[in-house]
């Protein structure tokens, strides 16, 4: 199989819901890095230059096979509960 690569931003907030961006998929490393490069300066990006990922994914995979299911947690400082999508087979 091929191997891509997922570009992703993500930004953890305390007081506000998280912000996941999903920017491409590339057919090399270098490739995806080259885009971090012209968004790093950009807004918002520039403000977590560490939240970009970059991640190795072979063509075709599929994943969640077995499905998911919803456990609920403790809460966040502000919130009455969190939930968490998981993989059914934990």
């Amino acid at each position: 199989m091929d191997i891509v690569y997922d570009l992703w931003f993500t930004c953890e907030y305390d007081h506000r819901e998280d912000t996941e961006l999903h920017i491409g998929i590339y057919a090399s490393e270098a490739d995806a890095l080259a885009v971090v490069e012209t968004l790093k300066d950009k807004p918002g990006f520039c403000d977590h230059p560490q939240g970009f990922d970059i991640i190795a994914t072979k063509l075709g995979m599929t994943s969640w096979r077995e499905g998911f299911v919803t456990k609920f947690g403790p809460p966040p400082k502000d919130a009455a509960g969190e939930a968490f999508d998981l993989p059914a087979w934990l």
